[in-house]
């Protein structure tokens, strides 16, 4: 039954006994949502061919559940704003247990669909809810290692989840991919009602905290710099096997290493940005849109050497890593009083940006080649230092409260 009692104003942890495995689980529920997420990916052929359904068709089975998310994300906190969040969460993982069950067990593309707009809404709705959970878990000091913790399971499920989820598809089929996905959410939810304590809400989430944040300079500026950050990755690295595949004599098996790498390389970002960010977040994403831009537009010259394809692969995912954990720091320390409102905007932000260069990705792939992708890709990551920039030279204050009580 949902908890109707709140934090007082300006309480900002949650006493917990051990809270490290309260994180740990939080990331290995970031891992669930983001590995059911990406899981098609690997699995378009033969999921289109179990279906009858074209391999364009069958991509929708990604995009749908990014787009319902980022609907989702800052609608949910608003419906159980009176909730305890580890009830939330532990409902959410449930919800995509039954998701993929459903998605397993999918008669035709229709019933999948529906079961992919449900793993939407457990996306949205773990990152609007976990993500600022790390500064409620532990002190100010060590907040900054939770939230990376926290995030890193996006980078794992890159490396681990997806490629897991893609081999036994292709041992067993792409319906137990799904069965094995529901089995895992069922084991978080249960790792989640153990490990969290209770988290009443801090402040009941209303749709009229989400206009008061976007006036605040600190977070309208760091939503933009997240968004043009993620749309300028996406666009690039949707299509970053073709552009890999210029590089004279790489064979198939070298570009999935190279891609292997990228991946690890991401999860040492996400750890590497967290502590930065925690000590200057404005600073983190300065250093991470330089980086991201001028990474993406160099690997345009060097499309015939490999060694520095891989060199800049690498750095590509280190740096991208850390684009989470950064923006997340940013926007608590912005909006210190609405945290989960501001994570809310903040994911549906994030999955709106994938979609968006996704989309950009493709159109200008078909309209100007791979070489085109990097430019524009690029560009778009090195915008973001003027957005940054124009949110000026002081760090958000981690005092202040932009949302009016009222609001609140």
């Amino acid at each position: 039954m949902p908890s109707t009692t709140t934090l007082p104003l300006g309480t900002d942890t949650i006493p917990a006994t051990h809270p490290w495995p309260a994180v740990l689980a939080l990331a290995t529920a970031t891992f669930s949502v983001v590995t059911t997420e990406m899981l098609p990916v690997g699995l378009l052929t033969s999921l289109g061919t179990g279906l009858h359904v074209s391999a364009g068709t069958a991509g929708l089975t990604v995009t749908l559940p990014g787009l319902v998310a980022a609907a989702s994300a800052p609608l949910l906190p608003v419906a159980a704003r009176r909730s305890d969040r580890r009830t939330v969460l532990c409902a959410l993982l449930l919800l995509l247990a039954a998701a993929n069950l459903v998605s397993a067990l999918a008669p035709n593309f229709a019933v999948l669909l529906l079961a992919r707009a449900l793993v939407g809404v457990c996306i949205g709705g773990v990152w609007a809810t976990a993500a600022g959970l790390g500064a409620r878990l532990l002190p100010p000091e060590r907040a900054g290692r939770a939230t990376a913790l926290i995030f890193s399971g996006i980078a794992v499920a890159s490396v681990l989840g997806v490629p897991a989820g893609t081999f036994l598809g292709s041992l067993a089929g792409w319906r137990w991919a799904f069965a094995a996905l529901a089995g895992l959410a069922v084991a978080v939810a249960g790792a989640l009602a153990l490990a969290l304590p209770p988290l009443p809400p801090e402040r009941p989430v209303r749709l009229g905290a989400f206009p008061a944040l976007l006036r605040t300079p600190a977070v309208s500026r760091g939503l933009l710099a997240t968004a043009l950050l993620v749309t300028g990755h996406f666009t690039a690295y949707t299509y970053v096997r073709p552009v890999l595949e210029r590089v004279p004599g790489l064979g198939a098996g070298t570009i999935s290493t190279l891609l292997l790498g990228y991946g690890v390389a991401g999860v040492a970002g996400t750890f590497a940005g967290g502590w930065l960010a925690a000590r200057d977040p404005r600073r983190a994403l300065l250093v991470i849109a330089a980086g991201l831009g001028t990474v993406v537009l160099l690997l345009v010259p060097a499309a015939g050497a490999l060694a520095a394809s891989t060199l800049l692969l690498v750095v590509w995912g280190l740096v991208y890593g850390a684009v989470s954990v950064s923006a997340q720091n940013w926007l608590s320390a912005a909006a210190p009083g609405a945290r989960e409102a501001g994570s809310a905007l903040f994911a549906g932000v994030f999955n709106t940006a994938i979609a968006l260069g996704a989309f950009t990705g493709g159109r200008t792939a078909d309209a100007s080649g791979p070489t085109a992708v990097l430019c524009v890709g690029g560009g778009l990551a090195l915008l973001a230092l003027p957005a940054v920039l124009s949110a000026g030279t002081r760090r958000p204050d981690p005092a202040g409260d932009p949302v009016p009580r009222e609001q609140a």
